[in-house]
Parts: C-alpha cells; sequence; structure tokens
C-alpha cells in the first residue's frame, strides 16, 4: 500500500519535468527575440544588413553543386518527404489506439500550412533586394526555401523520435535533419539566392515554431499516456 510520502513522490514533478517548461520557453523566446531584432535591421537598413553585405561578397560562388543543396529546400522536394513522415506517423498511431491520435499529425501538418501564410507578408513587409547573383527584385527576407525545409524536415523529424527506439537511431535522424537544413541554407548563400541574413531569420523563425509544435507534441504525450 503506498504511504503518503510515496504518493507525493508519485505526483510530484521530477527535477527534469519542472525545468522543462524553462528550457522550452528560452528556446521559443530567444529565437523570437533575435527573429524581430534581425527583422528590424532589414526595416531599418541597419548596420547588421551592411555587414551582411559584405559578407555575402565573400561567400558568393554560383556552381552546380549549391544549386542542387539549394533544391532540397524546394516545396516539391520538402513537403514529400513530411507527407511521407505524416502518412507513417498517422497509421503507427492509429494502430496503437489512444484519443486523438491524429493530433500531433495535424499539428504538423497545419504547420507545414502556415509557411507560406507567415512568410509571404514577412517578404513583402520587409521589401529586402536580392544579391547581385540575382534578377533585380525584392522580398528575399526571410528566406523561403529555408523555412520550407526547417518546417518540413523538422517537423518530420519531431514525429518521428518517439517513434525510434535506441539512441543511436534518434541522433542519426537529428544528425541528418541538421545536415538537410544545413546544407539547403548553404545552398542557397553560396549560390546567391539569398543573403546570409535572410536564411538566419528563417532559422530563427522556425526555431521559434519547431518548438510550439514540440510543446504540444509533449502536452498530447502526457495526456494520453
Amino acid at each position: 500500500m503506498p504511504t503518503p510520502a510515496n504518493q507525493e513522490r508519485a505526483t510530484s514533478p521530477t527535477r527534469g519535468e519542472r525545468t522543462r517548461p524553462g528550457a522550452l520557453t528560452l528556446l521559443f523566446g530567444l529565437p523570437a527575440l533575435l527573429f524581430a531584432l534581425i527583422t528590424w535591421q532589414v526595416v531599418a537598413d541597419g548596420p547588421l544588413i551592411r555587414l551582411d553585405e559584405r559578407v555575402s561578397r565573400g561567400l558568393v560562388d554560383p556552381g552546380r553543386g549549391s544549386e542542387l543543396l539549394a533544391d532540397l529546400g524546394n516545396v516539391q522536394v520538402a513537403v514529400p518527404v513530411l507527407a511521407v513522415a505524416l502518412g507513417y506517423v498517422a497509421v503507427r498511431a492509429r494502430r496503437d489506439g489512444g484519443d486523438r491520435w491524429w493530433l500531433p499529425v495535424a499539428a504538423a501538418a497545419l504547420l507545414m500550412a502556415l509557411v507560406p501564410a507567415l512568410i509571404i507578408p514577412l517578404k513583402e513587409l520587409t521589401d529586402r533586394p536580392g544579391t547581385p547573383a540575382v534578377p533585380p527584385g525584392t522580398g528575399y527576407y526571410p528566406s523561403g526555401h529555408t523555412a520550407t525545409a526547417a518546417i518540413a524536415y523538422g517537423s518530420a523529424t519531431l514525429l518521428l523520435l518517439p517513434r525510434l527506439h535506441t539512441p543511436l537511431a534518434r541522433r542519426t535522424l537529428v544528425i541528418a535533419c541538421l545536415a538537410l537544413i544545413l546544407g539547403v541554407s548553404y545552398g542557397l548563400v553560396r549560390r546567391g539566392y539569398h543573403w546570409p541574413l535572410d536564411v538566419v531569420g528563417s532559422w530563427c523563425l522556425c526555431s521559434a515554431l519547431l518548438t510550439g509544435l514540440a510543446w504540444a507534441q509533449q502536452v498530447h504525450h502526457k495526456q494520453t499516456y
């Protein structure tokens, strides 16, 4: 028979559980703050933009390799990868049963659908010109290809991680996800499709969005199990 002390230990949050909300707040708040700072610099044409342009001049070197890497951020490539992950997780979750088994899949799909709804107005608001390597035009900040890659590959990773049973498998998936996102980012900057800050701004925005998805999945897991 459990004693009152044992009951208290069973119902009290562990140290990890107590610190997790603070960590999630930091993972959401810091990228959001950095995104706001970078966006302000872009709109105000601040000193960070001039530094960004100098860095870009030293990095741009168009080539076939950088173009192929940038293409991994195309909707036609990244979204099907996410769709396969969504289908797999949906089938497994339905087979496992549980209340609202479809909720994490729906949340990831909704987040992917929100990308153009967020990125397009931001592009119009900032109206940033492109690099000398692209035809004259505006609307390059933040990078839509980077955002597409980050949300598609990042959401797929968050959905699949709980389904992997070994630390090696989970670590390999995370490394593959980061490699894809960084590869797209490098390709976009190296090819001259985007300024570096266009890419960094998308990193910050998507980090905050993916943290929100991770939090939603965590809440759903606790309510289910």
